[in-house]
């Protein structure tokens, strides 16, 4: 379904399904952002093998503007945090089996000013990855936030793909005016697509976040997941120990930067 298409699945309250297609208008009531600092979490959900990561995702529910979810899955406990409480959630379904999607959803109170979606197949095993770009109006601002959710190619030799998919994304990064946020699973396990996401993000001014006490999932002794921002300050960093999924969920909160 959908196959040769660059869409979107939106999931609101009562759980209704949108489908948002390429260049579709979106009529946003309210910004995001209205005042200086605000939290976002980052984290691969594990497709929800484990029931209790809800509860994560609850405990932080009120306190984030933004949920960047990697391996997210339409199932009904994820529908059911969304609609309870009043979420609306992006979905980029990278692949669906049994009617269940799953790939990156950006889960906000507000409706994006505009998206773009994003599906790179890996090269070896040929089941796609997916990434997504949502931007936010911010208060009293004509600038506005773009937030990149991705979960990068793993298997592949070489890292072409890998490259491939990446810079897609950073060329919108590169023409937008205002704060921006990538963050996601990165599959950085090589030291060569380590200096290569290194090198991407330099190259368009994105800052990496430094966590004080780093417990992230590492693999060949690399970390998996990172958050890159740009026009913004940092305010804090932390991640969460938790056994709700194979990957600890990243915390940060921003402060604007507009002057």
């Amino acid at each position: 379904m959908f196959k040769k298409r660059h869409y979107t699945l939106r999931y609101q309250a009562s759980n209704e399904v949108e489908l948002i297609l390429p260049n579709q208008p979106i009529i946003v009531n309210k910004p995001l952002i209205d005042q200086t600092s605000f939290s976002v979490l980052v984290w691969n959900i594990f497709k929800q093998k484990k029931a209790d990561c809800i509860d994560i995702l609850k405990q932080h529910a009120d306190k984030t503007k933004l949920i960047l979810l990697q391996e997210a899955q339409t199932t009904s406990p994820l529908l059911n945090f969304i609609s309870q409480h009043n979420k609306i959630a992006d979905h980029v379904p990278a692949y669906c089996f049994n009617d269940i999607y799953a790939g990156v959803m950006t889960i906000s109170d507000v409706l994006p000013a505009s998206l773009f979606s994003f599906r790179e197949r890996e090269p070896l095993i040929r089941v796609p990855k997916s990434a997504l770009i949502t931007i936010y109006p911010i208060n009293n601002s004509k600038k506005q936030l773009l937030v990149a959710n991705i979960h990068a190619v793993n298997f592949s030799i070489g890292v072409k793909a890998y490259r491939q998919q990446i810079r897609m994304l950073l060329i919108r990064i590169k023409e937008h005016n205002g704060p921006v946020i990538l963050a996601g699973d990165f599959n950085a396990w090589s030291k060569q697509r380590l200096n290569l996401l290194y090198h991407l993000v330099r190259s368009i001014e994105l800052k990496p976040v430094n966590f004080p006490v780093d417990i992230r999932k590492t693999f060949m002794g690399k970390p998996l997941d990172f958050v890159f921002y740009r026009g913004l300050q940092l305010n804090a960093a932390e991640i969460i120990s938790t056994t709700a999924s194979d990957h600890n969920p990243l915390l940060v909160n921003f402060r604007l930067d507009l002057h």
